[in-house]
């Protein structure tokens, strides 16, 4: 054991020299501003990755590719969702590369895998898509652009017994997210007189839902809360409709990633009805969002902005804007400093970046889905304004 510890100590202190000597090196390049954006471009969260690297496109083409006299160079690396790949990219990418900013992030244990090294290399880390809340304190240079499962949790613990649903199970992924949604979905439901009949857990690689679908049904509650990731929501309801829980009088609930934009109009006429609480649906009626929608559907035909587009969009304003207000001097800590206290408004609504826990406040919304136009899309009815991440209060 202790041969191991040495061996660990002495690994991460020669990351951390390797990173020192890249520093010095890394002010010197005066012209070119690089961001590596780490994403799971192959494998099951793929969709993630697509999503925010074509918002980051987008947002490029509209905004040019020079701020404050520097030219943008965008960096794209896949790292599979795996948290190793993820280390050892974030490194290439600080050490080799010398970027300014590391960006993406499209899993949880993705973005806790590269805090250290934005740490030690003091490198801000924007968080485009990664939503368990304790993120934000694995490093004090990671700032949040997309959500936290808090956030649109509390919403639908708020939402349901007000609205028929007196007791439900709880169906999420086993890993950061799917715990936070769970806790705080469930506490807040109780707190509103509901009653949690049991509490299912589901391995985040390659799930099967259906044995726990059956437990649900042999369960009888009022209501299914489901989070999932980006990407599984189909297969969710998929399974859900084919084991004929909504015609047992089961209702589906759910966080927006389940109704996930990108995936929604393939779920078929089964998922219409189906309310969700998130921050951003590609329905939301703003100009801006209409806007912003209708170029994103130009430069990707077949794509529709989902959660993560937005998540990707606005963390590059976030970084742009940051290098305009310290004019393209300084370091890390400038950057960091400049990121804190944006408000903004987004497609989504509203933005702030709270400059003491570097996360993100935004609306939150209810939503159902409904056929426009002949397609389905999340259409929101209701808004809780201004939502810190509630897990920062525990």
């Amino acid at each position: 054991m202790q041969r191991r510890h040495l061996i660990q100590t002495a690994a991460l202190s020669a990351i951390a020299l390797s990173i020192a000597l890249a520093l010095p090196t890394a002010s010197a390049q005066s012209n070119t501003f690089k961001i590596g954006l780490i994403l799971p471009m192959t494998g099951q969260q793929a969709s993630t990755g697509r999503q925010i690297e074509a918002a980051a496109r987008l947002y490029m083409a509209q905004n040019g590719d020079t701020v404050a006299g520097k030219k943008i160079e965008l960096i794209v690396k896949d790292d599979v969702a795996t948290p190793d790949i993820t280390k050892r990219l974030a490194q290439e990418l600080i050490v080799n590369d010398k970027v300014n900013v590391i960006a993406g992030f499209g899993v949880t244990p993705a973005a806790l895998a590269a805090a250290p090294l934005a740490t030690q290399s003091k490198t801000p880390q924007v968080v485009m898509a990664a939503a368990t809340s304790s993120i934000t304190e694995a490093s004090p240079y990671i700032v949040r652009s997309s959500f936290t499962l808090p956030q649109v949790s509390v919403a639908m613990g708020d939402w349901a017994p007000k609205n028929g649903v007196k007791s439900v199970v709880t169906l999420v992924a086993d890993y950061g997210p799917g715990n936070d949604a769970e806790k705080f979905f469930s506490e807040r439901f109780q707190l509103n007189g509901g009653k949690v009949l049991d509490k299912l857990r589901v391995p985040l690689r390659n799930p099967d839902f259906a044995p726990f679908l059956q437990k649900v049904r042999d369960a009888k509650p009022d209501a299914l809360f489901v989070f999932v990731p980006s990407g599984a929501g189909a297969a969710v309801m998929k399974q859900f409709l084919e084991r004929g829980m909504d015609k047992a009088g089961i209702r589906l609930i759910a966080t927006g990633d389940v109704t996930d934009d990108d995936q929604l109009n393939d779920m078929g006429d089964g998922a219409l009805g189906v309310v969700t609480s998130h921050h951003y649906s590609a329905a939301h009626p703003s100009a801006m969002n209409k806007k912003f929608v209708e170029a994103f559907q130009k430069a990707n035909p077949k794509m529709r902005p989902n959660f993560m587009a937005v998540g990707g969009y606005d963390g590059m304003r976030v970084i742009y804007e940051a290098l305009k207000t310290t004019k393209g001097q300084g370091g890390g800590d400038a950057l960091l400093a400049a990121m804190k206290g944006q408000v903004f408004e987004s497609p989504r609504g509203p933005v702030l970046i709270d400059a003491q826990t570097r996360d993100i406040v935004q609306d939150v919304y209810l939503r159902k889905v409904e056929k426009k136009d002949g397609q389905l899309y999340n259409v929101e009815f209701d808004v809780i304004k201004g939502v810190k991440d509630p897990g920062k209060a525990k």
